[in-house]
């Protein structure tokens, strides 16, 4: 045997150790799923994923194709054109749903969740309790008994879209149930909830920024939005609509179960419409909530917010549902103002403020159909509510925002 000399042995030693030392992600494998992949089946890829992996799942529809995922600081994202469709097709996964995440870390990006049924009727699109972050992009839940069910110390759900979920019964299935620690919901399109909530979130820090949550003409939603334990919460830049057969009259609600977190609401910039003849509640608020509310638009019949010690300033109060605001096009549900809108619209706004804890109010995007965004510009004056006149910035980035990370 020929032995190398000292001075080629030692470096040597020292890149192989280096590579061994090297950061798990880069280390991190691709596993290719699809029918004419390495992994046929999404369950076959996620049994082999290891800590760090991105899975990329072909696009096409996986029938009955349910599984854990449980490694952590996971990737898996739909490829090619079209998204992959994860439809459950009366399987589950450990009675609890479609996909069931027990790994930390867990990122998915351009999947299709439907069809998920349980026996006790709880069944998710992802069902998500763990620690770390959970990121939801460019993902469509539909016909679910639970779009997402679960927490995170940090959610981020953005660019996505949630139709029809809820299995019927008030108030224990919805398009989102979701916690943690810090909860940010933002760009994306919420509606149709089967007598659930459109959102509900138990989250202690919770960002709704820039959606579109709507019943429309036959959804059934109880609340567009339930904060049912309150917490730092931050609503701003959407448009919310109640249609005529939501299962409850008020639209917001917050704190209606606890006040087990901290009573600290901001709702400004939203437009929020009530297409309920018989009216309702706009914000139901529990006894003793510091609310502030301002810039918005507040259009149909019902009372604008009850309880609560709200700080009100430069809102639009519209109870009627003649257009008076001249939305461009309301019986579409399109809210955006048009050069017919008056001045208590246009250039209408205060300067919006910073909260309690110093998080900026001001709207800096804007929710863009179907599920985007793109950057709000005003000339001078804001206008009121979730769109500026003439506003055409450049689409949004999808940096996940300071508030999964440093609360404020």
């Amino acid at each position: 045997m020929t032995l190398r000399p000292a001075a080629l042995r030692l470096p040597m030693f020292a890149a192989a150790l280096a590579v061994f030392l090297l950061p798990l992600s880069s280390r991190a494998a691709t596993l290719l799923v699809g029918p004419d992949k390495p992994y046929r089946t999404v369950r076959a890829a996620a049994q082999a994923a290891q800590n760090g992996d991105v899975v990329l799942i072909d696009a096409g529809v996986y029938s009955g194709d349910v599984t854990s995922w449980n490694a952590s600081n996971l990737t898996v994202r739909g490829v090619g054109v079209g998204r992959a469709h994860m439809r459950a097709n009366g399987a589950n996964e450990a009675g609890k749903g479609i996909w069931v995440v027990n790994g930390n870390n867990f990122t998915a990006e351009n999947i299709e969740f439907s069809g998920s049924t349980v026996p006790d009727g709880n069944g998710a699109g992802i069902r998500n309790d763990t620690s770390g972050y959970l990121v939801v992009r460019n993902c469509y839940f539909h016909d679910n008994q639970n779009g997402i069910l679960g927490g995170a110390d940090s959610m981020l759900i953005e660019k996505s879209i949630f139709d029809h979920n809820g299995l019927g019964d008030p108030g224990r299935t919805h398009n989102m149930y979701i916690w943690g620690r810090s909860v940010t919901v933002r760009y994306t399109y919420s509606h149709r909830a089967n007598i659930g909530h459109n959102l509900k979130t138990r989250g202690q820090n919770n960002y709704i920024l820039y959606n579109r949550i709507m019943d429309e003409a036959d959804g059934t939603a109880s609340y567009s939005i339930d904060v049912p334990d309150c917490g730092r919460t931050y609503i701003v830049g959407n448009v919310i609509e109640q249609g005529p057969n939501s299962d409850n009259s008020s639209i917001i609600a917050y704190g209606a179960e606890s006040g087990s977190n901290v009573l600290d609401l901001y709702v400004v910039h939203n437009t929020i419409v009530n297409n309920r003849t018989a009216g309702g509640t706009f914000l139901q608020l529990r006894s003793g909530t510091p609310a502030l509310v301002r810039n918005n638009v507040f259009y149909g019949p019902g009372t604008t917010w009850s309880g609560g010690n709200v700080t009100a300033s430069a809102n639009y109060i519209e109870p009627s549902l003649n257009n008076a605001a001249k939305f461009a096009a309301p019986g579409s549900y399109d809210y955006h103002l048009t050069s017919a809108s008056p001045p208590s619209l246009l250039n209408a706004g205060i300067a919006p403020g910073t909260s309690s804890t110093g998080y900026s109010l001001t709207p800096v995007d804007e929710y863009v159909y179907d599920a985007q965004s793109r950057t709000r510009t005003a000339s001078g004056v804001l206008d009121l509510g979730a769109f500026e006149f003439g506003s055409g910035g450049p689409v949004a980035d999808v940096t996940p925002p300071r508030a999964i990370f440093d609360l404020k």
